[in-house]
């Protein structure tokens, strides 16, 4: 199979799936048909309830939604055969994803831009509720240690044995962090103009687009910044607590409008690189049921269910459902705008894993290992390879974007926790804010708090070996992609709407989840029976076994309230 063709005939039937099935979604769901403000307008704070035009909403989301997964899902899944992955990713693009995406969305405009976690406090049980906060919240700190681990990564210089800075191996990580803080500083710029200056929105993002290609110009010739990983990790927590607790319209809207600017210059780059190069996707197999991963023991992973928890973000991804309903929701200016931005956005997310496979397939031309060389390595010599001379500036481009992913979604995590935690503390069936409520709620509910611990939890973690239970993100994070679709199949159902599109992918998801937690939980017990395990092993089992539980207990409650419903229809 030719790379160009797999990746027409791709985003063919993507298009075709936002198109007929997303109008038929919108049909089912009655998206648009009240024409009431959304909670943007209603409950407008000027901090995290803002509206914000399509476009720019469509950036902060994108960026938010697409992190490092799309991209180092593909590269991880890429084993199983090409042809595997792509049909999971447009299969779950189009009936997994996208329905997951648009119907958290469409939930959390509909209860007053809350989260999941209030959708199910409302359709199921306070306790349901309680559960599911708890289970996100974790999962949360679990991304905000890996990201700023990932991002810290792509800024640290590397030291030689004398403890010297390397300069030629750490010019391009010094890059590309001179670039992110011009960067943050140039959306902070964007967004006094926009919303307190009233300038143009064409006006604005033209003189954006030009400050963006002026301030990479300036990192790739002026970059005296050469910190370590560690100290990168600290300045990380300290822009992602004053990002979680700022106005949206100051850093984060701008930002992430500006930064889709450079994932769509990198999706751009991508399609003339595969157009040019033409990947032999040969390279890999079609379809391989069993990939081998122990050359000793001759243990690997099996198509189902590892398949379906490595390719997350670009097939279906329960951050997702986190993001939608946690600050999406609260900026959407108009109900008709979360097909596009949240169905389309997802479709966007499976024409970056597209592309990621042809990416793998050809740096397999090149022996590149690690997520950072073979995507961008791999887009980079595509290009380089008809047009000499253009590598090191490209891949410096893609890296940037990579790294840019990375950012805004660590700080989207960052205030999504942010969320999570305050409404733990909070009963909405009463009224209770973070403003009325007194005592040990008054302050477990301040926003400040919240962040505090939140960032704290997270950078810790990611300094001390968040990588020993990343094992357990893939099925933990699918386990959210199921509950959030129970959730909002759950009140669907309740207000008398059509939820039959959410119930098979509901209920294969969640058979995924448990499959992959129990695999998972035996390979850890066996490491602990052979001795010498340190402590992420013990965590791996214990943690395992009990999102199994959580699972069980919210899917049957769910179920139950399903059919309860259809017993009283």
């Amino acid at each position: 199979m030719n790379g160009l063709l797999l990746l027409i005939i791709s985003v063919a039937v993507l298009v075709c799936g936002y198109v007929f099935y997303g109008r038929w979604l919108c049909k089912q769901w009655g998206v648009g048909e009240n024409d009431k403000p959304t909670p943007a307008h209603t409950l407008e704070d000027g901090i995290d309830y803002v509206p914000a035009k399509a476009p720019i909403l469509m950036g902060h989301h994108f960026s938010s939604i697409a992190g490092a997964g799309p991209i180092t899902g593909p590269i991880g899944a890429a084993g199983f055969g090409w042809l595997a992955c792509t049909l999971w990713i447009l299969i779950g693009g189009i009936f997994f994803g996208g329905v997951h995406d648009f119907g958290a969305l469409f939930a959390s405009v509909r209860h007053d831009g809350k989260s999941i976690g209030e959708i199910i406090s409302t359709n199921m049980s306070k306790r349901a509720k309680m559960l599911f906060l708890i289970f996100a919240y974790l999962t949360l700190i679990l991304v905000v240690a890996a990201f700023a681990s990932i991002v810290a990564g792509t800024f640290g210089a590397t030291f030689t044995e004398t403890g010297e800075v390397d300069l030629v191996a750490s010019e391009a990580n010094a890059r590309v962090a001179m670039v992110s803080l011009l960067f943050i500083a140039i959306a902070i710029v964007f967004g006094f103009l926009v919303y307190r200056r009233n300038a143009p929105m064409s006006i604005a993002s033209v003189v954006g687009v030009i400050a963006i290609v002026a301030i990479i110009a300036i990192g790739m010739n002026f970059h005296p910044i050469y910190l370590s990983k560690d100290a990168w990790m600290w300045i990380c927590g300290v822009y992602i607590a004053i990002a979680s607790v700022t106005p949206v319209w100051i850093l984060l809207q701008p930002r992430d409008y500006l930064s889709s600017f450079l994932l769509y210059a990198m999706l751009a780059l991508a399609v003339v690189g595969v157009v040019l190069a033409r990947p032999d996707m040969s390279s890999m197999p079609a379809i391989n049921t069993f990939v081998v991963t122990n050359p000793d023991t001759g243990a690997g992973n099996p198509i189902f269910p590892v398949l379906f928890t490595t390719i997350a973000c670009g097939a279906i991804s329960g951050f997702h459902s986190l993001v939608s309903s946690g600050t999406t929701s609260k900026q959407l200016d108009r109900e008709t705008d979360a097909k596009p931005i949240a169905y389309g956005g997802m479709l966007l997310e499976c024409v970056l894993a597209i592309l990621t496979l042809c990416a793998v397939a050809y740096a397999k031309k090149y022996d590149l290992v690690g997520a950072t060389n073979i995507f961008g390595g791999g887009l980079a010599h595509m290009i380089d390879d008809t047009i000499p001379g253009t590598y090191d500036i490209l891949f410096t481009l893609l890296v940037l974007t990579y790294s840019a992913f990375c950012l805004t979604s660590l700080d989207t995590a960052t205030r999504l926790a942010r969320f999570m935690f305050q409404e733990f503390w909070l009963d909405a069936s009463k009224g209770e804010t973070p403003e009325n409520v007194t005592g040990y709620k008054k302050v477990l509910s301040n926003m400040y708090v919240a962040t505090g611990i939140t960032v704290v939890l997270g950078v810790v973690l990611g300094l001390n070996g968040y990588e020993k239970i990343w094992a357990l993100f893939g099925s933990a994070n699918q386990l959210l992609a199921g509950l959030g679709l129970l959730a909002v199949a759950t009140w669907l159902g309740n207000i008398g709407k059509n939820n039959k599109m959410f119930l098979i992918p509901m209920g294969f998801m969640l058979v995924v989840t448990i499959c992959s937690l129990l695999i998972n939980t035996k390979n850890q017990v066996a490491l602990i029976s052979a001795g010498g395990a340190d402590w992420g092993p013990y965590v791996q089992a214990i943690l395992g076994i009990l999102l199994v539980v959580l699972a069980v207990i919210l899917a049957i409650e769910g179920i139950a309230t399903i059919a309860k419903k259809k017993q009283r229809a």
